[in-house]
């Protein structure tokens, strides 16, 4: 039975968020809570990447066992109770498997299934009444402010009424051409439906992890691995079939290596005091400077003082010009080989790439005061910083490279650069037209886009204004009426003529709380679906981002 004082709490979305969420709940053993978990799918932990609607059998993932934040079971512990006829199909011998291993995903979701359940029955233990809504779509959440209440109605008209909601949804790919353009394909998720014999070249946008995915699934269903004397080999079973990646600078991303800090610098997130004290000195505003130098460049100095002596007079602009510049000069396969057999002497002997450590520790750190960076350092952010962290902090798997560099060998595998102004267009029958060369079949790679507020798949929020559009100002009004003039639909102004860029998502709180026009903040509703926070959160660090936001949100609550 339900107390009548109990605090009623929606979690919506079952999976890797909705997990670290429940956690915290369930290690604070809060007396009077009340939770019910939605869950569109029929299984809790797995979300988009580790279950079928986001991996199949060939797709690993890019974090080893020490990289997760703490859970119930040790994973390489965890291994050892697998069924045997689970660890053979995927070739795993759990005497020689570790912590720094990597796992086939669709293996890696058991996991957190099996996690999931296990904090359910720790939850009966301690008392806390857990309801799980199976193959629950949820259609709209709806805010009542008078009855302190929030209204979350699902797609067969049932409605329940929380005090909290927290929306953890995870990866949403909107469709804009398929279904309607045969050929084309506006993401490689649920990978069956790319799982496709073909007698063409196939063309994918992007060269990032989701571009690996696709070409993992393509592949197999168009060719067969083999090793041959050590060495991953590929043959296609047709001679027509190959695919073109193409990407905007023609590079591919760094291999995974060593980590030191195998958390990627929890611990280096800005105090909240250090946050206020700085904004207190630039107009409010946090330099993203100061980020670069106290995130990036302080713990290079600590930990390669010879890559520092490098760096130490570059600011974020010039180092990263430097960097993609040397990435640029190399073939981007003959870099991938490079990158592979320096990724294999760090993980060989457990010593980091420093550098590459730091850029995504300072990516992680940065991803929580970006909130208070000023519309031009976020632009500075989007246009310079985040296409090297994209590209270096990527951590391909070393299996993901081997495939990469065998189906490169055999001919059945090229990067092409775009640059900034390439078109992506449906082609008149079917398939998509790149820069005037038409494919039969394109899949888009881009990754999870940045969604814009309107896309908000909850029409209560918008239509209340519950909700606000994520806006940064401008710290040179002249600036931004420059920018306004050329792009009225980015940026607006106020009546003391300050002018906001508008950036993708919804705006938040440093607790993930919706916050309306108005600024004012509202403590029922807590965001944490990542494809509607990305203006104010530009990385999306996986686990680790779930762990860090699940803090965040259970102290508030």
């Amino acid at each position: 039975m339900k107390k009548d004082n109990s605090q009623q709490l929606a979690i919506l979305g079952g999976g890797p968020a909705a997990l670290f969420i429940f956690k915290r709940l369930v290690d604070r053993g809060l007396p009077h809570q009340n939770i019910t978990i939605f869950e569109k799918n029929d299984r809790l932990g797995y979300g988009m990447p580790y279950g079928h609607n986001g991996a199949a059998d060939e797709h690993v993932t890019n974090v080893s066992g020490n990289e997760i934040p703490e859970l119930m079971s040790d994973l390489a512990d965890w291994i050892k109770k697998v069924p045997k006829d689970t660890l053979d199909k995927y070739h795993i011998d759990p005497g020689n498997f570790n912590d720094y291993k990597v796992l086939p995903r669709l293996l890696f979701g058991q996991y957190l299934n099996d996690q999931f359940n296990q904090l359910l029955k720790q939850a009966r233990e301690k008392g806390i009444e857990t309801t799980v809504c199976y193959k629950s779509i949820v259609a709209d959440v709806i805010d009542d402010p008078v009855k302190r209440k929030i209204k979350v109605l699902l797609e067969d008209d049932r409605g329940f009424d929380f005090d909290r909601v927290v929306i953890c949804t995870g990866h949403l790919w909107p469709f804009r051409y398929e279904g309607k353009v045969k050929g084309w394909f506006d993401s490689p998720y649920p990978p069956a439906k790319i799982s496709i014999r073909v007698n063409h070249a196939v063309a994918i946008r992007g060269s990032s992890l989701t571009a690996i995915d696709a070409i993992r699934t393509l592949g197999r269903h168009n060719g067969t691995f083999e090793k041959i004397d050590g060495k991953l080999c590929f043959t296609a079973d047709d001679p027509n079939f190959k695919i073109v990646m193409y990407s905007r600078n023609g590079l591919l991303p760094a291999v995974r290596f060593h980590l030191e800090d195998s958390h990627l610098g929890k611990e280096t997130v800005l105090p909240a005091e250090e946050v206020e004290a700085v904004r207190a000195q630039h107009e409010g505003f946090l330099p993203l400077d100061y980020v670069f130098e106290k995130n990036f460049k302080a713990g290079i100095l600590r930990q390669d003082p010879e890559f520092y002596e490098q760096i130490k007079e570059m600011n974020m602009e010039t180092f990263v010009d430097w960097i993609m510049e040397q990435r640029a000069q190399a073939a981007p396969f003959e870099l991938l080989k490079e990158e592979y057999a320096e990724a294999e002497q760090s993980i060989k002997k457990r010593e980091s790439v420093y550098w590459k450590e730091m850029l995504a520790i300072l990516s992680f750190a940065m991803n929580y005061p970006a909130k208070y960076f000023s519309a031009e350092d976020w632009l500075r952010m989007q246009r310079k910083l985040m296409p090297l962290i994209s590209v270096v902090i990527a951590f391909v798997p070393q299996s993901s490279a081997e495939t990469l560099l065998a189906m490169h060998q055999a001919g059945k595998l090229e990067l092409l650069a775009v640059g900034e102004d390439g078109s992506f267009e449906p082609g008149e029958d079917g398939g998509a037209v790149i820069d005037g060369t038409h494919y039969q079949t394109f899949v888009d790679c881009i990754g999870q886009p940045h969604l814009k507020y309107e896309e908000l798949p909850y029409p209560g929020l918008l239509q209340n204004r519950t909700v606000s559009p994520a806006r940064l100002r401008f710290r040179d009004p002249e600036k931004g009426r420059q920018m306004m003039s050329d792009d009225q639909q980015k940026v607006v102004t106020d009546d003391q003529k300050n002018y906001y860029l508008t950036v993708p998502g919804v705006s938040i709180n440093d607790s993930f709380q919706a916050v309306d026009e108005f600024n004012a903040l509202n403590e029922r509703i807590y965001i944490m679906a990542v494809p509607f926070i990305g203006g104010f959160n530009p990385d999306y660090s996986g686990l680790d981002f779930c762990e860090a936001a699940s803090k965040a949100i259970i102290d508030s609550l």
